[in-house]
């Protein structure tokens, strides 16, 4: 079953489900965090049942990678069942070929937020909210990402 409404376009599923076990839902979000010289982008995939993080990604840029990476991290520690709904917003990097070329080869069923309408993921957003902000700290007071990478370019061009 695909709810498609038009290329690139998903109904949301997840406003109308009542979750009764784990691997039925997940919610995939991407946040930024500040870092002292510059930001990192975190692309995170939690099961809306257990409330827990089944798959993050680390990067600089918003690229496809980021939430791919996620993506298949989560596949690989859980093993979700076919007919999983995947819910995110309309971003790119979840619209993208290749992210859903990933949800349909493990059958799993993309939902998204309708267009312009940020009460969608409202049920969602403190959990990914919350969820972001405790690997941000943790990102930071690890010191990933702290140098410079300008400075880094400029000085490998020397």
């Amino acid at each position: 079953m695909t709810a498609m409404i038009s290329s690139k376009q998903y109904l949301n599923l997840a406003s109308r489900m009542k979750l009764t076990g784990m691997n039925q839902l997940w919610v995939a979000d991407i946040t930024y965090i500040r870092l002292k010289k510059e930001f990192a982008y975190l692309a995170v995939i939690l099961d809306a049942f257990l409330r827990k993080v089944v798959g993050w990604a680390l990067d600089r840029t918003l690229a496809s990678r980021l939430p791919i990476a996620a993506l298949e991290q989560a596949i690989a520690e859980r093993q979700p069942p076919p007919g999983l709904v995947h819910h995110s917003d309309r971003g790119v990097q979840y619209a993208s070929g290749d992210y859903v070329k990933i949800l349909r080869k493990h059958q799993m069923i993309p939902s998204m937020s309708r267009p312009a309408n940020p009460y969608d993921k409202t049920r969602f957003e403190n959990l990914t909210d919350n969820t972001s902000n405790e690997l941000g700290e943790t990102v930071q007071a690890a010191g990933a990402f702290s140098h410079d990478s300008r400075d880094q370019r400029r000085k490998s061009e020397i």
